[in-house]
């Protein structure tokens, strides 16, 4: 298995596609938002609107990472990605990512292209681990990630000087078992134990 196949996955909030080259304006301008970078990365000199024009002109034809758009279905407008990358094959495991810009957040947006993403992941490539690492104080994904079934696994205490401030880095997992049962809608008590 590889992860060459880049699909179009339909929820009833968002349409997740590969992206194309000229996605790379529209993510430049994402990548701007305050809240993206707090939560995801510092301003860079090594990333310009050019690199983004190669690096997402380059995703369809990856076959170790699986990189999609989160669209508006309505309007195709893009309102972020989610990824899934660091493909393992032996362990059959990846660390997933996501960004959702202000137009895509508090509509529900980001909790079902995770969970298209992840179904896709665990029902349709044979994954049997996906992690992540969020910002302790990203409270906003947190809840994300747990309403689709990661778990904490770890927490590296104070491991990034964010704004000033140290921050803990949550890894957070979710297994091929434990999605097998609940497919991304795990009742609230499941969520306080590793799977």
């Amino acid at each position: 298995m590889n992860l060459s196949a880049k699909p179009v996955l339909t929820g009833e909030k968002t349409v997740l596609r590969p992206f194309t080259a000229s996605d790379a304006d529209p993510m430049w301008r994402l990548i701007q938002d305050p809240e993206v970078v707090r939560f995801t990365f510092g301003p860079s000199t090594e990333l310009t609107l050019e690199r983004l024009r190669s690096v997402y002109g380059a995703r369809a034809t990856q076959s170790d990472r699986l990189d999609l758009a989160v669209t508006d279905p309505a309007t195709g407008e893009l309102l972020g990605e989610v990824v899934l990358f660091e493909w393992d094959p032996a362990a059959r495991s990846c660390t997933f990512r996501t960004l959702i810009g202000p137009r895509g957040r508090g509509r529900g947006i980001g909790t079902e292209a995770t969970r298209l993403i992840l179904g896709y992941g665990f029902e349709q490539l044979g994954l049997h681990r996906v992690q992540l690492e969020v910002y302790g104080h990203n409270h906003r994904a947190r809840r994300v990630y747990e309403k689709v079934g990661f778990v904490v696994e770890g927490v590296r205490r104070e491991a990034q000087l964010r704004d000033g401030e140290w921050v803990d880095e949550v890894v957070m997992v979710v297994l091929d078992r434990g999605w097998s049962v609940h497919r991304g809608y795990p009742e609230p008590a499941l969520n306080s134990t590793a799977r």
